[in-house]
Protein backbone atom coordinates (compact mmCIF):
# COMPACT_ATOMS: atom_id res chain seq x y z
CA UNK A 1 0.00 0.00 0.00
CA UNK A 2 1.15 3.84 -1.00
CA UNK A 3 1.88 5.68 2.22
CA UNK A 4 -0.95 8.35 3.20
CA UNK A 5 1.30 11.64 2.02
CA UNK A 6 2.08 9.61 -1.94
CA UNK A 7 -1.86 9.02 -2.65
CA UNK A 8 -2.34 12.09 -5.27
CA UNK A 9 -4.04 14.64 -3.19
CA UNK A 10 -1.34 17.60 -2.39
CA UNK A 11 -3.19 20.55 -2.44
CA UNK A 12 -6.73 19.05 -3.37
CA UNK A 13 -9.94 21.35 -2.03
CA UNK A 14 -11.55 18.91 1.07
CA UNK A 15 -14.33 20.46 2.38
CA UNK A 16 -15.69 18.70 5.29
CA UNK A 17 -19.62 19.08 6.49
CA UNK A 18 -20.51 17.94 9.96
CA UNK A 19 -24.05 17.42 11.33
CA UNK A 20 -25.73 16.96 14.55
CA UNK A 21 -25.04 12.95 15.06
CA UNK A 22 -22.92 11.29 17.92
CA UNK A 23 -20.30 9.98 15.16
CA UNK A 24 -19.40 13.70 14.46
CA UNK A 25 -16.44 12.62 17.81
CA UNK A 26 -15.40 10.53 14.87
CA UNK A 27 -14.32 13.35 12.04
CA UNK A 28 -11.58 14.41 13.69
CA UNK A 29 -9.52 11.81 12.63
CA UNK A 30 -11.09 11.82 9.10
CA UNK A 31 -9.95 15.60 8.96
CA UNK A 32 -6.30 14.28 10.18
CA UNK A 33 -6.22 12.00 7.68
CA UNK A 34 -7.04 14.19 4.55
CA UNK A 35 -4.48 17.18 6.22
CA UNK A 36 -1.80 14.03 6.77
CA UNK A 37 -2.60 13.24 2.89
CA UNK A 38 -1.68 17.09 1.87
CA UNK A 39 -4.88 18.26 1.43
CA UNK A 40 -6.15 21.70 2.33
CA UNK A 41 -9.32 20.90 4.54
CA UNK A 42 -12.07 23.15 5.47
CA UNK A 43 -14.72 22.44 8.04
CA UNK A 44 -18.07 23.48 8.43
CA UNK A 45 -20.71 22.39 10.85
CA UNK A 46 -24.36 22.73 11.77
CA UNK A 47 -25.29 24.29 14.99
CA UNK A 48 -25.92 20.82 16.39
CA UNK A 49 -23.41 19.47 16.05
CA UNK A 50 -20.95 21.68 18.34
CA UNK A 51 -22.55 19.66 20.76
CA UNK A 52 -20.88 16.81 20.27
CA UNK A 53 -16.98 17.51 19.05
CA UNK A 54 -15.33 20.91 19.61
CA UNK A 55 -14.92 23.77 16.72
CA UNK A 56 -11.70 24.81 18.25
CA UNK A 57 -9.96 20.83 17.77
CA UNK A 58 -11.32 20.47 13.96
CA UNK A 59 -9.94 23.93 13.77
CA UNK A 60 -6.80 23.56 15.27
CA UNK A 61 -6.60 19.69 12.82
CA UNK A 62 -7.78 21.76 9.55
CA UNK A 63 -5.67 24.24 9.83
CA UNK A 64 -8.60 26.36 9.34
CA UNK A 65 -11.52 28.54 10.72
CA UNK A 66 -14.08 26.29 11.23
CA UNK A 67 -18.11 27.83 10.46
CA UNK A 68 -21.38 26.97 11.57
CA UNK A 69 -23.17 30.34 11.68
CA UNK A 70 -24.83 31.85 8.44
CA UNK A 71 -24.39 35.24 9.28
CA UNK A 72 -21.40 35.45 11.66
CA UNK A 73 -20.75 38.75 13.97
CA UNK A 74 -18.44 40.84 11.41
CA UNK A 75 -18.41 44.23 13.09
CA UNK A 76 -14.85 44.08 13.39
CA UNK A 77 -14.44 43.39 9.94
CA UNK A 78 -13.32 45.70 6.90
CA UNK A 79 -15.83 47.13 4.57
CA UNK A 80 -14.52 44.46 1.79
CA UNK A 81 -14.11 41.73 3.97
CA UNK A 82 -17.92 42.32 4.88
CA UNK A 83 -18.70 41.68 1.13
CA UNK A 84 -17.01 38.27 1.09
CA UNK A 85 -18.42 37.19 4.28
CA UNK A 86 -22.33 38.06 3.07
CA UNK A 87 -21.67 35.05 0.59
CA UNK A 88 -19.25 33.02 2.03
CA UNK A 89 -21.26 30.09 1.37
CA UNK A 90 -21.23 30.39 -2.46
CA UNK A 91 -17.14 31.29 -1.81
CA UNK A 92 -16.82 27.66 0.32
CA UNK A 93 -19.04 25.92 -2.58
CA UNK A 94 -16.93 27.13 -5.24
CA UNK A 95 -13.27 26.49 -3.19
CA UNK A 96 -13.87 22.98 -2.85
CA UNK A 97 -12.97 20.32 -5.25
CA UNK A 98 -14.97 17.17 -3.04
CA UNK A 99 -17.69 18.15 -0.29
CA UNK A 100 -18.21 15.26 2.27
CA UNK A 101 -20.85 15.44 4.56
CA UNK A 102 -20.12 12.94 7.43
CA UNK A 103 -22.16 12.31 9.58
CA UNK A 104 -24.92 13.12 7.58
CA UNK A 105 -28.52 12.77 9.92
CA UNK A 106 -31.84 11.77 8.47
CA UNK A 107 -32.97 15.27 9.70
CA UNK A 108 -30.38 17.05 6.90
CA UNK A 109 -30.53 14.31 4.36
CA UNK A 110 -34.22 15.40 4.66
CA UNK A 111 -33.93 19.01 4.42
CA UNK A 112 -31.57 18.21 1.32
CA UNK A 113 -34.01 16.50 -0.42
CA UNK A 114 -36.49 19.26 0.11
CA UNK A 115 -33.86 21.74 -0.72
CA UNK A 116 -34.35 23.84 2.79
CA UNK A 117 -30.98 26.09 3.37
CA UNK A 118 -31.65 27.10 6.92
CA UNK A 119 -28.15 26.71 8.07
CA UNK A 120 -24.26 27.49 6.40
CA UNK A 121 -24.14 23.78 5.59
CA UNK A 122 -27.24 23.36 4.19
CA UNK A 123 -26.47 26.82 1.84
CA UNK A 124 -23.06 25.42 1.03
CA UNK A 125 -24.65 22.27 -0.10
CA UNK A 126 -26.49 24.03 -2.99
CA UNK A 127 -23.78 26.52 -3.67
CA UNK A 128 -21.26 23.81 -4.25
CA UNK A 129 -20.01 22.97 -7.88
CA UNK A 130 -17.85 19.86 -6.85
CA UNK A 131 -19.08 16.30 -5.98
CA UNK A 132 -21.36 16.08 -2.61
CA UNK A 133 -20.72 12.85 -0.67
CA UNK A 134 -22.99 12.09 2.06
CA UNK A 135 -22.42 9.49 4.80
CA UNK A 136 -25.79 8.88 6.23
CA UNK A 137 -25.41 8.08 10.41
CA UNK A 138 -28.28 7.01 12.50
CA UNK A 139 -30.28 4.05 14.25
CA UNK A 140 -30.69 1.14 12.66
CA UNK A 141 -35.00 1.85 12.53
CA UNK A 142 -34.25 5.77 11.25
CA UNK A 143 -31.85 4.32 8.49
CA UNK A 144 -34.60 1.76 7.31
CA UNK A 145 -37.45 3.93 7.36
CA UNK A 146 -39.13 4.22 3.69
CA UNK A 147 -38.88 7.97 4.32
CA UNK A 148 -35.22 8.05 4.83
CA UNK A 149 -34.91 5.30 1.81
CA UNK A 150 -36.79 7.53 -0.32
CA UNK A 151 -34.90 10.70 0.34
CA UNK A 152 -31.46 8.58 -0.49
CA UNK A 153 -32.58 7.01 -3.32
CA UNK A 154 -33.68 10.35 -4.79
CA UNK A 155 -30.34 12.53 -3.99
CA UNK A 156 -28.73 9.43 -5.46
CA UNK A 157 -30.54 10.01 -8.93
CA UNK A 158 -29.37 14.15 -8.91
CA UNK A 159 -25.60 13.62 -8.60
CA UNK A 160 -25.17 13.05 -4.65
CA UNK A 161 -22.85 9.65 -3.80
CA UNK A 162 -23.78 7.95 -1.08
CA UNK A 163 -21.48 5.93 1.41
CA UNK A 164 -24.02 3.26 2.59
CA UNK A 165 -23.42 2.61 6.77
CA UNK A 166 -22.17 -0.40 8.43
CA UNK A 167 -23.77 -2.73 10.27
CA UNK A 168 -22.47 -2.55 14.14
CA UNK A 169 -23.07 -1.17 17.86
CA UNK A 170 -25.49 1.82 17.54
CA UNK A 171 -25.39 4.63 20.45
CA UNK A 172 -28.56 3.25 21.13
CA UNK A 173 -27.31 0.13 22.37
CA UNK A 174 -28.92 -2.00 19.78
CA UNK A 175 -26.68 -3.53 16.73
CA UNK A 176 -28.09 -3.03 13.76
CA UNK A 177 -27.34 -1.17 10.06
CA UNK A 178 -26.56 2.74 10.58
CA UNK A 179 -23.23 2.76 12.19
CA UNK A 180 -20.99 5.26 10.16
CA UNK A 181 -18.05 3.88 8.26
CA UNK A 182 -14.69 4.18 9.96
CA UNK A 183 -12.77 7.48 9.04
CA UNK A 184 -10.16 5.33 7.55
CA UNK A 185 -12.95 3.46 5.06
CA UNK A 186 -14.22 7.74 3.80
CA UNK A 187 -11.10 8.91 3.55
CA UNK A 188 -10.23 5.52 1.01
CA UNK A 189 -13.51 6.25 -0.54
CA UNK A 190 -12.92 9.81 -1.02
CA UNK A 191 -9.23 9.41 -2.41
CA UNK A 192 -10.27 6.34 -4.97
CA UNK A 193 -13.45 7.69 -6.37
CA UNK A 194 -12.03 10.97 -6.89
CA UNK A 195 -8.01 11.34 -6.76
CA UNK A 196 -6.84 7.74 -7.77
CA UNK A 197 -3.60 8.02 -9.66
CA UNK A 198 -3.93 6.65 -13.10
CA UNK A 199 -1.33 3.55 -12.22
CA UNK A 200 -3.33 1.23 -15.11
CA UNK A 201 -2.82 3.42 -18.01
CA UNK A 202 -2.41 1.45 -20.92
CA UNK A 203 -2.97 -2.23 -19.16
CA UNK A 204 -5.82 -4.55 -20.42
CA UNK A 205 -7.52 -5.81 -18.34
CA UNK A 206 -10.29 -8.57 -18.34
CA UNK A 207 -12.86 -8.87 -15.71
CA UNK A 208 -15.91 -11.24 -15.59
CA UNK A 209 -18.61 -11.12 -13.48
CA UNK A 210 -21.91 -11.93 -12.86
CA UNK A 211 -23.76 -15.39 -12.80
CA UNK A 212 -24.00 -18.02 -15.31
CA UNK A 213 -27.74 -19.96 -16.26
CA UNK A 214 -27.65 -23.38 -17.42
CA UNK A 215 -31.43 -24.12 -19.41
CA UNK A 216 -33.33 -27.17 -18.12
CA UNK A 217 -36.06 -26.30 -20.64
CA UNK A 218 -37.32 -23.64 -22.38
CA UNK A 219 -38.65 -21.76 -19.37
CA UNK A 220 -36.76 -23.00 -16.18
CA UNK A 221 -32.08 -22.38 -15.64
CA UNK A 222 -29.92 -23.74 -12.91
CA UNK A 223 -28.29 -20.51 -11.62
CA UNK A 224 -26.71 -18.90 -8.65
CA UNK A 225 -27.14 -15.64 -6.21
CA UNK A 226 -24.38 -13.61 -7.94
CA UNK A 227 -25.83 -9.89 -7.98
CA UNK A 228 -22.34 -9.20 -10.21
CA UNK A 229 -21.27 -5.93 -8.11
CA UNK A 230 -18.33 -7.34 -7.12
CA UNK A 231 -17.24 -8.28 -10.46
CA UNK A 232 -18.52 -4.74 -12.16
CA UNK A 233 -16.63 -3.14 -9.18
CA UNK A 234 -13.56 -4.50 -9.89
CA UNK A 235 -14.01 -3.67 -13.87
CA UNK A 236 -15.03 0.06 -12.74
CA UNK A 237 -12.25 0.82 -10.11
CA UNK A 238 -9.76 -0.61 -13.54
CA UNK A 239 -11.19 1.67 -15.45
CA UNK A 240 -10.73 4.75 -13.26
CA UNK A 241 -7.25 3.82 -12.79
CA UNK A 242 -6.19 3.89 -16.20
CA UNK A 243 -7.14 0.26 -17.71
CA UNK A 244 -8.24 -0.31 -21.21
CA UNK A 245 -11.15 -2.46 -19.94
CA UNK A 246 -12.90 -5.96 -21.40
CA UNK A 247 -15.80 -6.57 -18.90
CA UNK A 248 -17.49 -10.81 -19.77
CA UNK A 249 -20.85 -10.76 -17.42
CA UNK A 250 -23.41 -13.10 -17.09
CA UNK A 251 -27.62 -12.16 -16.76
CA UNK A 252 -27.27 -8.89 -14.42
CA UNK A 253 -28.91 -5.57 -14.16
CA UNK A 254 -26.09 -3.31 -12.97
CA UNK A 255 -24.34 -1.15 -15.70
CA UNK A 256 -20.73 0.08 -16.60
CA UNK A 257 -19.23 3.25 -17.29
CA UNK A 258 -19.12 4.07 -20.69
CA UNK A 259 -15.88 3.32 -22.41
CA UNK A 260 -15.33 0.08 -20.39
CA UNK A 261 -16.13 -2.81 -23.21
CA UNK A 262 -18.66 -5.24 -22.43
CA UNK A 263 -19.66 -8.88 -23.67
CA UNK A 264 -23.44 -10.17 -22.18
CA UNK A 265 -23.25 -13.92 -21.67
CA UNK A 266 -25.68 -16.72 -20.23
CA UNK A 267 -24.30 -19.95 -19.83
CA UNK A 268 -20.70 -21.11 -19.26
CA UNK A 269 -19.92 -22.87 -22.39
CA UNK A 270 -20.76 -19.02 -23.84
CA UNK A 271 -18.83 -17.37 -21.23
CA UNK A 272 -15.39 -19.24 -21.79
CA UNK A 273 -16.26 -18.75 -25.59
CA UNK A 274 -15.44 -15.10 -25.27
CA UNK A 275 -12.72 -15.61 -22.88
CA UNK A 276 -11.24 -17.56 -25.10
CA UNK A 277 -11.31 -14.98 -27.57
CA UNK A 278 -9.80 -12.25 -25.79
CA UNK A 279 -7.48 -13.91 -23.00
CA UNK A 280 -4.13 -13.64 -24.95
CA UNK A 281 -3.85 -9.85 -25.23
CA UNK A 282 -4.77 -8.97 -21.55
CA UNK A 283 -2.02 -7.75 -19.18
CA UNK A 284 -4.33 -9.06 -16.01
CA UNK A 285 -7.35 -11.19 -15.88
CA UNK A 286 -9.86 -10.87 -12.83
CA UNK A 287 -12.05 -14.19 -12.97
CA UNK A 288 -14.99 -12.26 -10.34
CA UNK A 289 -17.43 -14.37 -12.23
CA UNK A 290 -19.82 -17.34 -10.65
CA UNK A 291 -19.66 -19.92 -13.42
CA UNK A 292 -21.66 -22.88 -12.71
CA UNK A 293 -19.57 -25.93 -12.36
CA UNK A 294 -22.34 -27.99 -13.67
CA UNK A 295 -25.25 -28.19 -16.80
CA UNK A 296 -28.18 -30.19 -17.16
CA UNK A 297 -26.83 -33.24 -19.83
CA UNK A 298 -29.95 -32.65 -21.40
CA UNK A 299 -32.04 -29.49 -22.48
CA UNK A 300 -35.83 -29.56 -23.41
CA UNK A 301 -36.55 -27.36 -26.63
CA UNK A 302 -40.02 -27.14 -24.61
CA UNK A 303 -41.34 -26.49 -21.29
CA UNK A 304 -41.18 -29.72 -19.41
CA UNK A 305 -44.97 -30.10 -18.39
CA UNK A 306 -45.77 -32.14 -15.03
CA UNK A 307 -48.01 -33.88 -15.69
CA UNK A 308 -48.67 -36.96 -13.71
CA UNK A 309 -45.02 -37.21 -12.59
CA UNK A 310 -44.07 -37.35 -9.27
CA UNK A 311 -40.49 -37.05 -9.40
CA UNK A 312 -38.12 -35.05 -11.83
CA UNK A 313 -34.77 -36.10 -12.23
CA UNK A 314 -31.63 -34.12 -13.95
CA UNK A 315 -28.36 -35.00 -14.77
CA UNK A 316 -25.32 -33.16 -15.03
CA UNK A 317 -22.43 -33.30 -16.69
CA UNK A 318 -19.52 -30.85 -15.51
CA UNK A 319 -18.96 -27.27 -17.51
CA UNK A 320 -15.46 -26.32 -18.40
CA UNK A 321 -13.07 -25.28 -15.92
CA UNK A 322 -12.74 -21.35 -18.15
CA UNK A 323 -10.28 -20.41 -14.80
CA UNK A 324 -8.20 -23.77 -15.29
CA UNK A 325 -7.85 -23.06 -18.42
CA UNK A 326 -6.15 -19.58 -18.00
CA UNK A 327 -4.30 -20.41 -15.45
CA UNK A 328 -2.81 -23.65 -18.28
CA UNK A 329 -2.62 -21.18 -20.52
CA UNK A 330 -1.00 -18.28 -18.77
CA UNK A 331 2.18 -16.87 -20.03
CA UNK A 332 2.24 -12.80 -19.78
CA UNK A 333 -1.09 -12.08 -18.24
CA UNK A 334 -1.26 -12.10 -14.45
CA UNK A 335 -4.26 -14.26 -12.95
CA UNK A 336 -6.72 -13.67 -10.40
CA UNK A 337 -9.13 -15.73 -8.83
CA UNK A 338 -12.01 -15.83 -6.14
CA UNK A 339 -13.22 -18.66 -4.04
CA UNK A 340 -16.10 -18.66 -2.09
CA UNK A 341 -15.92 -21.01 0.63
CA UNK A 342 -17.82 -22.03 3.70
CA UNK A 343 -15.46 -24.54 5.56
CA UNK A 344 -11.93 -24.93 5.79
CA UNK A 345 -11.75 -21.80 3.81
CA UNK A 346 -8.18 -20.91 4.14
CA UNK A 347 -7.15 -24.75 2.44
CA UNK A 348 -9.36 -25.20 -0.33
CA UNK A 349 -8.27 -21.38 -1.21
CA UNK A 350 -4.64 -22.83 -1.07
CA UNK A 351 -5.16 -25.96 -2.93
CA UNK A 352 -7.51 -23.74 -5.75
CA UNK A 353 -4.56 -21.56 -6.08
CA UNK A 354 -1.95 -24.20 -6.66
CA UNK A 355 -4.40 -26.47 -8.68
CA UNK A 356 -5.68 -22.80 -11.20
CA UNK A 357 -1.63 -21.61 -11.29
CA UNK A 358 -2.75 -18.60 -9.87
CA UNK A 359 -1.04 -15.04 -8.64
CA UNK A 360 -4.08 -13.92 -6.48
CA UNK A 361 -6.81 -15.58 -4.80
CA UNK A 362 -9.59 -13.68 -3.14
CA UNK A 363 -11.11 -15.70 -0.49
CA UNK A 364 -14.72 -15.14 1.06
CA UNK A 365 -16.91 -16.47 2.91
CA UNK A 366 -20.82 -16.06 2.49
CA UNK A 367 -21.50 -16.70 5.79
CA UNK A 368 -19.47 -13.64 6.99
CA UNK A 369 -21.35 -11.08 8.33
CA UNK A 370 -21.72 -8.22 5.53
CA UNK A 371 -20.26 -10.59 2.98
CA UNK A 372 -21.64 -12.68 -0.21
CA UNK A 373 -24.08 -11.88 -2.68
CA UNK A 374 -26.60 -8.84 -3.37
CA UNK A 375 -25.06 -6.56 -0.88
CA UNK A 376 -22.50 -3.77 -1.41
CA UNK A 377 -20.10 -4.74 1.57
CA UNK A 378 -17.76 -7.66 1.23
CA UNK A 379 -14.63 -9.35 3.61
CA UNK A 380 -12.04 -10.82 2.16
CA UNK A 381 -9.03 -12.30 2.74
CA UNK A 382 -5.93 -12.02 0.04
CA UNK A 383 -4.06 -15.32 -0.47
CA UNK A 384 -0.78 -15.44 -2.94
CA UNK A 385 2.81 -16.55 -2.74
CA UNK A 386 4.05 -14.86 -0.02
CA UNK A 387 0.83 -15.39 2.10
CA UNK A 388 -2.23 -14.00 3.39
CA UNK A 389 -4.11 -11.03 3.96
CA UNK A 390 -7.40 -11.01 5.77
CA UNK A 391 -9.23 -7.49 5.22
CA UNK A 392 -11.88 -5.66 7.62
CA UNK A 393 -15.52 -5.12 6.20
CA UNK A 394 -15.18 -2.46 3.85
CA UNK A 395 -17.56 -1.64 0.38
CA UNK A 396 -17.03 -3.58 -2.44
CA UNK A 397 -15.70 -0.40 -4.15
CA UNK A 398 -13.26 -0.45 -1.68
CA UNK A 399 -12.22 -4.23 -2.27
CA UNK A 400 -11.88 -3.79 -5.84
CA UNK A 401 -8.81 -1.02 -5.46
CA UNK A 402 -7.40 -2.81 -3.15
CA UNK A 403 -7.32 -5.86 -5.17
CA UNK A 404 -5.89 -3.53 -8.02
CA UNK A 405 -3.42 -2.45 -5.63
CA UNK A 406 -2.50 -5.91 -4.74
CA UNK A 407 -1.76 -7.31 -8.08
CA UNK A 408 0.34 -4.25 -8.64
CA UNK A 409 2.39 -5.67 -6.01
CA UNK A 410 2.85 -8.85 -7.49
CA UNK A 411 5.90 -9.40 -9.57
Amino acid sequence: MKSLSDIGMKDKKILIGITGGISSYKICNLVRLFVKAGADVKVVMTPSAVKFVSPLTLSVLSKNDVVINTFPDIHDYSKAEKSALSTWHVNYGLWADVFVIAPATANSIAKIEAGICDNFLLCTVFAARCPVVLVPSMDEDMFNHRITQRNIESLKKNDFIVINPVYGELASGLIGMGKMPEPETVFSFVKNHFFTARDFLGKKILVTAGPTREPVDAVRFISNYSSGKMGFEIAEAAFKRGADVTLITGPVTLKESEGIKRYDVKTADEMFIEVKKHFRKQDVIVMASAVSDFKPLDKSDKKIKKDKKENFKVEFVKNPDILKFLGDNKKKFKLVGFALETDDELINARKKFKIKNLDLIVLNNPLDEGAGFEIDTNVVTFLDMKGYEKLPLMSKSEVADRILSKINEIN
